[in-house]
């Protein structure tokens, strides 16, 4: 307080307020900024518990985008698709046959007629067992899926 505000030279015309002891104005300090993203990720020294968890998750998350994204799969899931593969190419390969035992078929014209009037999809692929169309040679029972197929190929 006991400092004293030095006069300094004004113009008689100034009519700017002269400052009291309690107004003067303090030197700038040096202005502390925030660390940049950059700054603090040189500056950090990770531990091995950072590293390994890091490791873990990583890992974690190549299992997750692989399997769902990536096209992995599992041995299970894999002979599971191939199995069904394989029944759905030889439905594929024997419903021709089932045809052309239909086509064989002396009566094929009115049981034709029959199949697309007075049967629902269900009851054609009966239909066809029942005649015996589906029996493959070799075979003691006609399948179901080639009795299915059939029925759609010869309704077509």
């Amino acid at each position: 307080m006991g400092e004293k505000i030095q006069e300094e030279f004004r113009p008689a015309n100034d009519s700017r307020k002269r400052p009291v002891a309690s107004e003067k104005v303090t030197p700038m300090k040096a202005i502390e900024s925030n660390p940049s993203l950059w700054q603090r990720w040189m500056k950090a020294q990770p531990t091995k518990a950072h590293l390994v968890w890091a490791c873990v998750i990583t890992a974690i998350l190549t299992m997750i985008i692989g399997f769902n994204w990536g096209g992995w799969m599992s041995s299970g899931s894999a002979q599971t698709m191939a199995d069904t593969m394989a029944q759905n190419a030889v439905v594929q390969r024997l419903a021709p046959i089932c045809v052309a035992q239909f086509n064989l078929d002396t009566e094929k014209d009115a049981k034709l007629i029959e199949m697309n009037t007075k049967l629902t999809s269900s009851q054609k692929a009966q239909f066809v067992r029942d005649q015996g169309w589906a029996t493959i040679a070799g075979e003691e029972r006609p399948d179901s899926k080639v009795a299915d197929a059939c029925a759609k190929l010869i309704v077509q």
